[in-house]
């Protein structure tokens, strides 16, 4: 078996580690109509931990016919402190439940969204939820 030269390899990303807090508060969707089984919310996090700051954000969803399914995307701005950098940066997330069970959730930093010492950030956050305590893991590269 052949070794990969250093520039084959992927190089390892740190990853940020910590909880956060989250309210979630129903906002008036632009579609009223109940058949359309559109929502949409406001979100204020604060976060904890290796990434510290809060984040204003607006989630969209669309609820399927069958109860606990459905599609929501989000974006959010989150402004605090990593890794010993101060800025702000975007995120934005795509999910799938069906019959209540998260199907596929990603979340990743928007491109080219990094500001002040956090400019040029990259990455994706991982969202762990167990009973009702949340906490993130963020892979992410800095230049």
């Amino acid at each position: 078996m052949l070794a990969s030269k250093p520039s084959d390899r992927i190089p390892h990303m740190p990853t940020a580690k910590g909880t956060f807090d989250v309210n979630i508060l129903p906002i008036e969707p632009y579609n009223t109509d109940a058949s359309s089984k559109l929502g949409r919310m406001s979100l204020d996090k604060q976060y904890h931990g290796d990434l510290a700051g809060s984040s204003k954000g607006e989630m969209l969803s669309a609820m399927g016919e069958v109860q606990g399914s459905g599609a929501a995307v989000a974006v959010e701005r989150v402004t605090g402190t990593l890794a010993g950098r101060t800025g702000s940066f975007s995120l934005y997330h795509i999910g799938v439940m069906v019959g209540g069970t998260p199907q596929y959730w990603r979340v990743n930093i928007a491109p080219d969204s990094g500001t002040d010492s956090l400019q040029g950030i990259k990455g994706e956050l991982k969202i762990i939820i167990e009973g009702k305590a949340h906490s993130y893991e963020l892979e992410y590269e800095l230049p």
